[in-house]
Formats: C-alpha cells, sequence, structure tokens
C-alpha cells in the first residue's frame, strides 16, 4: 500500500477516496473503502499496472476470497462530506 497509494493520488483523477482500514480484533483484517467519480473512472483504476501489481502481491495474503460490493447512492439521499479537522 505504501507504494500503491501514492500512485493512486498521482494518476488517477477519478479516484475519489481510497482507504484502508485494519478491522479490530482482527490483525489481518483490512476494508478497503473506495470511491470513484462513476464506474469508467473504477474501470481505468483497476486497468493501472500499480493497481494490477498490487492485487497480484496481495494474493499471497488472503485466506479467502475478497468480498467486493457496489454501491448506488440512493437518489434523493442526504450526503454530508465532514471534516471535523481530525
Amino acid at each position: 500500500m505504501a507504494e500503491t497509494i501514492p500512485l493512486i493520488e498521482e494518476r488517477e483523477p477519478g479516484t475519489l477516496m481510497y482507504a484502508v482500514h485494519e478491522v479490530e480484533d482482527d490483525a489481518d483484517g483490512r476494508v478497503f473503502y473506495e470511491v470513484y467519480r462513476d464506474r469508467a473512472s473504477f474501470d481505468a483504476h483497476e486497468a493501472q499496472e500499480h493497481v494490477r501489481r498490487f492485487l497480484a502481491e496481495r494474493e499471497q495474503y488472503l485466506t479467502e476470497p475478497p468480498r467486493v460490493e457496489f454501491l448506488n447512492l440512493r437518489k434523493g439521499a442526504a450526503v454530508a462530506w465532514l471534516d471535523r479537522g481530525s
């Protein structure tokens, strides 16, 4: 991740958020929360050499297949981006 995240920031304008979370009570667990401008931006992310290298490298650490969920914002739903300086 130390190599991949700076490349995402530098080369992927359609990637709006890329956050990696550790899972409480699971030292090996990780949750990746990713937000893209649109589906084309996600597809462009997946096609990047640095991402393909990361996905291939992570295989040795997986104990089960990764779970991927695609979310769609409900029309009319309120959205708030809060930056409280933390």
